[in-house]
């Protein structure tokens, strides 16, 4: 097409907007069905972003970011929609005293638009010893010269062009040369080294989309059911999500433009979408938000540990000092220790498992009688629970986290809260969830501290589905446990839940299957028979912790409520 180009513009003729959707080229699909408002306001974002190398520290290297919303969402890349883009977190993968992290990325871009309107600016603040990682492609569609004016042409010819006048835009009326996309994948490593800079080409963070149904079979749930499908899972050999690979189209062409300049290539699609496909559909779901596309948190931590990961592991020479600079790629634990032949049960929950546990005469929480109730000899038990939190919280801190890493297949997890979830959602401790069951969510601006960011909450009963999720992922059984009853009385008899979470406790473990022991009631019912004086001994200084008598208390109904159910877990108690 570029032989064409020359001789027509040595004649004087031009290629129109309209002559260049009837050339060869056709534009490629947009199949990601977003819109994308970011670059309409193009001089409100520039100064939403970092000015370029503004985070440098004295001499040292600063990494930058170059890419789309799925690098970083929205004008101000914060969340406040609740997406995020893994650029997000990148930083926390990099010894910040040796090398910042630079997210420069924009919503709305594609390779061409990035090169001519925001490259110019970024290369002003590289400098020599530095890296940028170009991850582009999601957006190198639609139409040439009208709408977004975006496209670029397939493929990785360095030849093929096109001459368009821009239609729609803040430059319309601008006669433009349209490259492949390769081509512009060239410019950005050309341009970066000539600045004495390292390049990176990454390939597109996954997509996610409901799988065809094979012939012959049940159509795949409709996107209604979708939404809400439950971690109990679809009929066998189903997904209702799965991860998109582009390995035949820009995560080919990347790594082909790698191999020709003897660039870095991390294969960020391939690294992603294979540990995605370990996922149930149901958790899949939720590393998206909104649309199939754009990442929750849960999706930009995922692909931010991934481009990690990815580099750490690529053997190009030009890599060796930034990897040394790589920090943080060991998965936390809760630092249990494993003895050969016996599984863990891990207790989670809150003050009324977990408290000071010291003075005899103190605060008890019942997950420090387990000694009590479960034989040392045959399994190991660990409690992982912590005062004041509720299932958001204990999610935020990253204590699930822990726990989800170290479980191993035949692992049991009791998982226990309620008392702290029925705080505010948007203020205060910032520690309470949606009440209820469904698969619904909101996003709440936290203020920490003094630190103030965007959280996307949930219901109670979807954190509860969350660690149902993970713990089968892993082969270990997850037990919902009801949370303590309070020492509060009417008409002689002790405070019941049973109409909010007792409720949801019971509705989770309808809809996922999941084990159920109701020690709310097992032991309301023997503080009934004790009486509302003798109780108190039961408690210390308030309504709903307990003193060490009741601790044991509630772990007795522990073993009560395992041996009822004729539980797998059962087979361990003393």
């Amino acid at each position: 097409m570029k032989r064409t180009i020359a001789w027509l513009a040595l004649a004087g003729f031009m290629f129109t907007s309209a002559n260049a959707q009837q050339a060869d080229y056709k534009p490629m699909d947009d199949v990601n069905k977003v819109v994308d408002l970011t670059l309409d306001s193009l001089e409100k974002v520039k100064t939403a972003r970092p000015a370029a190398g503004s985070s440098r520290k004295g001499a040292n290297p600063v990494l930058f970011l170059v890419g789309n919303s799925t690098m970083r969402t929205g004008t101000k890349g914060n969340g406040d929609n609740g997406q995020w883009g893994w650029g997000f977190y990148e930083h926390k993968y990099f010894d910040e005293s040796k090398i910042t992290v630079e997210n420069q990325a924009l919503g709305g871009t594609s390779s061409r638009t990035f090169y001519n309107q925001l490259w110019p600016d970024v290369k002003k603040g590289i400098r020599p010893g530095d890296y940028v990682i170009i991850e582009l492609g999601h957006n190198d569609n639609g139409p040439f010269d009208s709408g977004r004016c975006r496209a670029t042409i397939r493929g990785i010819s360095a030849t093929d062009s096109l001459v368009v006048t821009l239609k729609e835009g803040p430059n319309k009326g601008r006669t433009e040369t349209v490259w492949s996309y390769g081509e512009y994948m060239r410019k950005f490593v050309r341009e970066t080294r000539a600045l004495g800079a390292h390049p990176i080409l990454m390939s597109l963070t996954p997509r996610k989309r409901q799988p065809e149904a094979p012939k012959g079979s049940a159509a795949p749930l409709k996107a209604a059911n979708r939404a809400t499908a439950s971690p109990s899972g679809t009929a066998e050999g189903t997904r209702i999500w799965e991860p998109v690979r582009v390995n035949e189209t820009f995560g080919l062409w990347a790594k082909q433009i790698a191999e020709e300049m003897n660039v870095p290539f991390v294969d960020l699609n391939e690294l992603s979408a294979s540990k995605y496909e370990k996922m149930s559909s149901w958790k899949l779901n939720y590393h998206f938000y909104l649309d199939n596309i754009h990442t929750s948190k849960f999706g930009a931590e995922h692909n931010a540990r991934c481009a990690a990961e990815g580099l750490m592991a690529c053997s190009h020479p030009e890599l060796e000092p930034l990897k040394a600079m790589i920090i943080n790629l060991q998965l936390p634990t809760t630092g249990v220790k494993r003895e050969q032949g016996k599984p863990v049960v891990f207790i989670t929950g809150d003050s009324t498992v977990k408290n000071t546990d010291r003075d005899s005469t103190g605060m008890w929480g019942w997950g420090s009688q387990a000694w009590r109730i479960f034989d040392e000899n045959k399994i190991t038990f660990i409690n992982c629970a912590q005062a004041g939190r509720s299932c958001r919280t204990y999610l935020r801190e990253g204590r699930w986290e822990k726990v989800y890493n170290d479980l191993q297949a035949g692992d049991f997890v009791l998982i226990q809260f309620g008392h702290n979830d029925i705080g505010e959602l948007h203020r205060g401790k910032h520690r309470g969830d949606i009440p209820g069951t469904a698969d619904t969510s909101c996003v709440s601006r936290v203020v920490l501290q003094d630190e103030a960011y965007n959280e996307v909450v949930y219901s109670f009963g979807w954190y509860l589905k969350k660690m149902i999720d993970d713990c089968r992922e892993k082969g270990a059984t997850p037990i919902l446990v009801s949370l303590t009853p309070r020492n509060e009385w009417q008409n002689g008899k002790i405070e019941r839940r049973n109409d909010s979470y007792g409720k949801w406790y019971r509705e989770v473990a309808a809809e996922t299957g999941c084990e159920f022991v109701d020690l709310h009631n097992i032991t309301a019912d023997a503080l009934d028979g004790i009486g509302q004086e003798a109780t108190k001994e039961y408690y210390n200084k308030d309504h709903t912790h307990t003193s060490l008598r009741g601790a044991r208390l509630n772990a007795i109904g522990i073993a009560i409520g395992l041996t009822r159910n004729g539980s797998k877990l059962a087979q361990y108690l003393k």
